[in-house]
Parts: structure tokens; sequence; C-alpha cells
């Protein structure tokens, strides 16, 4: 992948304060729920480098292979709770919308296991990894875990 452009040079101001709502965003859900949750947009997305930066921030978290693995077969594997499986078809009807209508039914099943405050955080994070997606895929962007974990500690 080509770098075409590094957002966080092109405008620091902005990029900071995007940096920091996802930071505090993400920060606001439990860690192991907020990383699936990014992983499986990314996955959809396509975003080689959301995929690698969140795969390695799950292990750091405690996450398991396996889980992380057989996150795109989330509904056919069983070691997903029911409140991950919620916030999973949950990402995915909003981060397809255009493709298909199941955001309904999924706001339902949301509903169940998430508290309005909770759903409201959900739904930041996925609209959050979403447009972490389309700067890094958009831009030919590909980082270094490392660098990000410096970056969030100096946030």
């Amino acid at each position: 992948m080509t770098v075409r452009l590094d957002p966080l040079a092109a405008a620091p101001k902005i990029m900071k304060i995007w940096f920091e709502a996802s930071v505090a965003i993400a920060s606001s859900l439990e860690p192991k729920l907020a990383e699936l949750v990014k992983i499986r947009a990314s996955q959809i997305n396509g975003c080689a480098n959301c995929i690698n930066l969140h795969t390695t921030f799950a292990r750091d978290e405690g996450e398991t292979e396996q889980r992380i693995y057989l996150l795109s077969a989330w509904r056919e594997a069983p070691c997903y709770t029911d409140r991950e499986r919620a916030a999973l078809g949950w990402t995915e009807a909003l981060t397809r919308i255009c493709e298909q209508h199941t955001h309904v039914a999924a706001y339902e099943t949301l509903k169940g296991h998430f508290t309005p405050e909770e759903q409201v955080k959900v739904t930041l994070l996925i609209n959050i990894i979403n447009g972490w997606n389309r700067i890094a895929v958009g831009f030919g962007g590909f980082v270094d875990p490392q660098v990000i974990k410096a970056r969030m500690a100096a946030a």
C-alpha cells in the first residue's frame, strides 16, 4: 500500500481533535467489546491498517486468538456473549446501512443488552471506526501499532 497523504501532518489540529474523540469514545465501553466492534467494522470495510491495529490492541486487552479469528463468523461461533452479539449485529447493520436495511432488527437486539447511554456510546464507536477506516483506506495509511500506542499514551 502506498501512502497518498498523511492526514496527521496535513491537518494536525483537526486530526488531534478526531484522535482525542476516538480515545474518549472507545474508553467509554469495555475494552474487549470496543476492540471487537472495531475489528468487525474494519473487516467489513477492508481496512488492513485498522484490522492490524485493533487485533493487536485486542490481544493487549487479553482477547483470545480464537475469538479474534472467528470474528468474521461470529453468528456461527459459540464463543461470544449475547451482549457482544448485539454489538456486532449493530456494527454490521450500521457499517452496511446502504446495502441492507437490517438496522431496525439489530437495534431491537441492541436495546435488550445496552442501556440508552451505552447504545449511544456503541453507535459513536461504530461511527468513529468507520471514519478511521475511510481515512486509512482513502489515504493509503498503514501505521505500526506501537506508534498509535505512543500517541494514545500522550493524549
